[in-house]
């Protein structure tokens, strides 16, 4: 299981999510296919973070979105 951040440059908006496939996730976000982020193609990964199972996936997921994933990267990442 991941945990990502993208990126948009178009709408300058990051989005957090979990799934177990990120290349096929990444591919599906920048066909606009997920109707939260069809509007910011295209996005680019800025972190993935590999998680051992869905739970804490979950978790770490709502962590970020809790903190803000711009946030959640400065404060971790010092980016």
């Amino acid at each position: 299981m991941f945990v990502y951040i993208l990126f948009s440059d178009q709408r300058s908006r990051y989005y957090a999510g979990q799934t177990a496939d990120i290349d096929k996730r990444l591919k599906r976000h920048n066909e606009g296919n997920v109707p939260s982020t069809r509007y910011g193609v295209p996005w680019k990964l800025v972190l993935q973070i590999n998680v051992s199972n869905r739970s804490e996936a979950l978790l770490l997921e709502q962590k970020i979105k809790k903190r803000g994933a711009k946030r959640y990267l400065d404060d971790h990442l010092g980016v």
